[in-house]
């Protein structure tokens, strides 16, 4: 990439930038590239935790590669499977308007990539800048598929905030020392829990604590002075993450690709599909410092109890080693893994930098039940029938379990108006009210199945409230929702109250994110206006729940003239 001259932006930059928008206007289309890569998606050998596997890749490497855009590209991936899985890819965070043809979740708004076949995806970066990622939406594949998608301001225009020397992408994940597709179907079998992952990694290193594995823990070189910007991404399948580095602060200045007011942390909480943008300056007495990250876990279950690390070094201090003793790196406090306070007092402080546009009226007010659920069995000896006393798990929203189809894609029935694919009777409250937090009847937990939208006018002011329940048990789930940011308006433990807890939302400043976590135990409330037309996936970002079914998606109807309305899809949109 281009070198780019950036400075300090406080909020009275924006106005300054409104009597330049004419000429930016005009120089967007000068400066916008476009760029094309090919994706080759198949099983290569790689070793870790003293086993080589047969691991699905991306061009050989894993994590995936890193792509590298500015505001206003375009971006042209053909992707070619030479595996032996159906596999679709998601830009997950990219806006996609009027475009879900390009977003990629498996029988949502495409047929996925069968072996030996390819599918180009194509779209544009608009209004968006700051740390994505992109990843496999096929079932558990994007446990080793998956990489930074990095966007650069426009050629001109700043960072909000100092100029850092250098930028490092970390991406948290998890590994299996097995095939995480054979994890899953196991767990899909049975109908218990899947097998918690092996280990965590650092750019796909577990780092010094696992066995067979500090020659390759992952190493993030400084200067002693200078300011780094770490671009951190949880890429993990199933755990929210505790992330810190030994002796060093953390100035929090974006998430999920939105600047945000600037913060210090000692720790930052990390969902599933979240992203967050840290500056760190190398103040410290030369020497080598873990970066670690660990379980942040609020469900009553089963979790790797493990740390991942990676090597945070001042030059001068490796230097001093060569020829002696490695200098023994020092270790960051952590969180425990149930520490809440923390986890709830971090979200507390992210703010957008500025007042922000908040949809006050509300059209469609949505109030969503979310968490887990358990199907009785006929039979509850069964081997199919492994879950808690003989039944077998489920998730849901509002007490609907979502199916996804398989003969078509749910964009291409309707685009194509195929019937009985789907219907958009999704309920817009609970059927049955309930104590969403105490102690629930045995006769609530049983979903029902079925493939139920919700329909949305184009232009709609839209308020959903995601109240977790204690069904099983207390869960944060990071709700995401593909094709939009919203802002995150309100949070709170217990029930959600409509008649006094609004009365304390932040309508000035509230961040904006794409994935959000409901509080154990608790709720969250975001708003968003439906301008993107399409259908958009809905779902829990922790990847043993969507299978469960703890998914729906949002059907929204085009609007008035072209640029209101979905663009045809591509001719090489793959076919079931």
């Amino acid at each position: 990439m281009e070198p780019h001259i950036l400075s300090a932006k406080p909020c009275t930059f924006y106005l300054f930038s409104c009597i330049l928008l004419i000429f930016a206007f005009l120089a967007s289309f000068a400066s916008a590239a476009i760029h094309y890569h090919e994706f080759v998606i198949e099983a290569k050998p790689v070793k870790r935790l003293c086993r080589t596997h047969s691991t699905i890749t991306v061009n050989g490497q894993y994590p995936g590669p890193t792509l590298e855009v500015r505001d206003g590209d375009t971006l042209v991936i053909k992707a070619i499977n030479k595996a032996r899985y159906n596999v679709t890819l998601h830009w997950h965070g990219v806006r996609q308007l009027r475009n879900p043809w390009a977003d990629g979740p498996e029988y949502v708004t495409q047929c996925p990539i069968q072996p030996g076949r390819s599918y180009t995806y194509q779209f544009t970066i608009q209004n968006q800048e700051g740390t994505l990622w992109w990843h496999a939406h096929s079932k558990w594949l994007r446990a080793t598929v998956h990489g930074a998608l990095i966007i650069y301001p426009k050629l001109g225009s700043p960072y909000p905030f100092p100029m850092p020397k250098r930028e490092m992408p970390v991406i948290l994940g998890e590994w299996w020392d097995r095939d995480p597709m054979d994890v899953l179907k196991l767990a899909l079998f049975t109908g218990g829990a899947p097998n918690v992952s092996d280990a965590y990694t650092i750019n796909g290193q577990p780092g010094d604590l696992y066995r067979c594995s500090s020659k390759e823990t992952a190493m993030y070189p400084v200067e002693a002075g200078e300011t780094v910007l770490l671009r951190i991404i949880n890429s993990a399948l199933n755990q929210e993450l505790y992330f810190g580095v030994a002796n060093h602060k953390l100035t929090v200045v974006a998430v999920d690709a939105s600047y945000t007011k600037p913060f210090t942390t000692n720790v930052i909480m990390i969902a599933p599909g979240q992203t967050t943008d840290v500056l760190l300056t190398a103040d410290q007495p030369p020497a080598r410092y873990y970066m670690a990250a660990h379980a942040y876990n609020t469900a009553n279950a089963a979790f790797d109890n493990t740390t991942t690390t990676a090597i945070l070094e001042y030059e001068s201090a490796h230097y001093s080693a060569k020829g002696g003793k490695s200098l023994k790196p020092i270790f960051p406090q952590l969180p425990g893994f149930n520490d809440t306070a923390t986890a709830t007092a971090f979200t507390a402080q992210l703010r957008s930098p500025c007042k922000v546009k908040v949809p006050i009226e509300i059209d469609e007010s949505l109030f969503f039940t979310v968490g887990l659920g358990l199907i009785n069995c006929k039979n509850p000896n069964s081997p199919r029938c492994q879950g808690p006393n003989g039944t077998r798990f489920a998730a849901s929203i509002n007490n609907v379990s979502f199916v996804f189809p398989r003969s078509t894609s749910l964009m291409q029935a309707y685009y194509q108006g195929q019937p009985r694919v789907f219907t958009t009777d999704f309920p817009p409250v609970p059927p049955i009210q309930f104590d969403y937090t105490g102690n629930v009847s045995r006769g609530l937990w049983q979903p029902v199945k079925g493939t139920k939208l919700v329909k949305l006018k184009f232009g709609s002011k839209v308020q959903i409230v995601f109240q977790d329940t204690s069904i099983v048990t207390v869960e944060d789930h990071p709700m995401h929702i593909h094709g939009y940011d919203f802002y995150v308006v309100g949070s709170g433990f217990g029930n959600f109250d409509p008649k006094n807890d609004p009365a304390k939302f932040n309508l000035v400043d509230p961040p904006r994110r794409n994935t959000i976590g409901t509080p154990p135990g608790g709720w969250v409330a975001i708003r968003f206006v439906a301008d993107n037309p399409g259908i958009w996936l809905l779902h829990c970002h922790i990847d043993t729940h969507l299978p469960w079914g703890l998914a729906t998606a949002l059907l929204v109807e085009n609007g008035v003239g072209k640029l209101q309305t979905v663009q045809p899809p591509p001719l090489d949109l793959p076919q079931c």
